[in-house]
């Protein structure tokens, strides 16, 4: 089979984020996050892991810049640490914390690499926890004033902004499975964080065009897809309930200005409803650039009555699945760009994560870790596929660049190009770094 070929200007990246990579995690004035204080908790965290050091990339930024020149990116996502720059999460502006991301911009933008910034990748600064977190609506102005001073000392140089990386684990996945940071346990706060998550997202737009910051901004939520097992109404309702949890509830605020009905009546009925005040979702629906597009895996799936919070239970179609348990199911990406790129029309959109986790280790310095390839190759080609089907995905940034602290999950899952080698340190590309290498460099796969 011919390779397929990519738009020539379609923009190849790699993705981490500030908790999972950075470290140095009470160094230069930096506060408490709420992950700092959930991986304390015993059994939150595989192995009582945590961020403390993490991949160190506090300290080897420049190291790990010049491996992605090497890999040949042309942009790079990564994440700002808000209790670095406000320690408190409000108040008085930590120099030092915004002088470190302040190099980070400047080291890349000399070796031809685009910075593109996520302003809220899970780590809410300690004190603004206590203080009720995202339930609280004073978060959300906390956040705007955040975003505002980034916006003021970054602005220029970086081009592309997220503000609100996957709002269903801040929302949902924390606060309602309890699976994350801060691990609670309760349907109506975590369908208020949802709001108050979108409502600091329209904050943060209408303040980065009241700035008249030059650039691009958007949000990166998280997707599946599940397909319906058969067209019995229980199980395509169980199926459009799931899909909906993801893509409607958080985007048809954003480009409709309003939440999906079917959604509202759903949680209603289980006790829980949307905390939303007069002109907030006008707020919700300040113009954004792009669509930030987080996908890893989908499946075939049927109505059960007990299966979750949707009621929609996977069936085991025998798909292969990642180290992770994660089923392979690259059709989905298809299948959910196309319903997207359908409800929302031609919005530009970014992969902002994609990847997979293998736990291969190195064997005489190489990493052999031909799974990830096959993976990367089988989600690239849907991806081609989108964009022959006409839906305007602009670029791609696999997920991640470094094997790193991967959440709940501590340190025992890794979904890098680069393993790192959690005990001294040392990173050393996997096979995947040299086939994406090849992927940048001919735009074909």
């Amino acid at each position: 089979m011919k390779p397929v070929q990519f738009p020539q200007d379609f923009i190849w990246g790699a993705a981490t984020a500030s908790y999972q990579i950075e470290g140095a995690y009470d160094e230069d004035g930096r506060g408490m996050s709420i992950w700092d204080t959930f991986a304390r908790i015993p059994g939150k965290v595989e192995n009582m892991d945590n961020g403390d050091v993490a991949c160190d990339s506090y300290h080897r930024f420049r190291e790990d810049i010049a491996f992605m020149k090497e890999l040949g990116v042309k942009a790079y996502r990564f994440s700002i640490a808000w209790p670095r720059i406000f320690p408190e999460g409000t108040g008085e502006l930590n120099p030092e914390g915004l002088a470190y991301y302040d190099a980070l911009v400047d080291a890349l933008l000399e070796n031809g690499i685009e910075p593109v910034c996520t302003l809220y990748h899970w780590d809410l600064p300690q004190t603004l926890q206590d203080a009720g977190g995202w339930e609280n609506r004073a978060t959300v102005d906390a956040f705007a004033e955040y975003a505002k001073t980034l916006f003021r000392a970054l602005g220029g140089r970086i081009k592309t902004w997220i503000t609100i990386n996957e709002p269903w684990c801040v929302s949902f996945l924390s606060n309602y499975l309890g699976v994350h940071a801060p691990g609670n346990m309760d349907l109506q706060l975590a369908v208020t964080v949802s709001h108050h998550l979108l409502l600091a997202h329209g904050m943060a737009v209408r303040t980065f065009r009241e700035l008249e910051i030059p650039g691009e901004i958007g949000f990166a939520p998280n997707v599946t897809w599940m397909e319906p097992y058969s067209s019995r109404k229980k199980d395509t309702d169980a199926c459009k309930r799931e899909n909906g949890w993801f893509i409607e509830w958080f985007m048809d605020p954003v480009f409709k200005g309003e939440y999906p009905s079917f959604l509202v009546k759903w949680f209603r009925e289980k006790g829980a409803v949307v905390p939303a005040l007069e002109g907030d979702l006008e707020l919700i629906r300040e113009k954004i650039d792009f669509l930030g597009i987080n996908y890893y895996s989908g499946s075939v799936a049927k109505y059960g009555e007990q299966a979750g919070l949707m009621a929609c239970e996977p069936v085991d179609m025998g798909y292969a699945r990642t180290d992770i348990g994660w089923p392979i199911y690259p059709e989905g990406f298809y299948k959910a760009l196309s319903y997207i790129g359908g409800r929302y029309g031609d919005i530009p959109i970014y992969i902002t994560e994609n990847g997979a986790c293998y736990n291969d280790g190195p064997d005489r310095g190489i990493v052999a870790d031909q799974k990830r390839i096959d993976y990367l190759y089988q989600h690239l080609l849907q991806l081609h596929r989108s964009i022959g089907s006409g839906i305007p995905v602009k670029g791609y940034f696999a997920w991640s660049l470094l094997d790193n602290f991967e959440w709940a999950f501590g340190y025992s899952m890794r979904f890098g190009l680069i393993h790192v080698d959690y005990d001294t340190l040392v990173r050393t590309p996997k096979d995947s770094y040299y086939w994406y290498q090849d992927v940048i460099e001919t735009g074909e796969v």
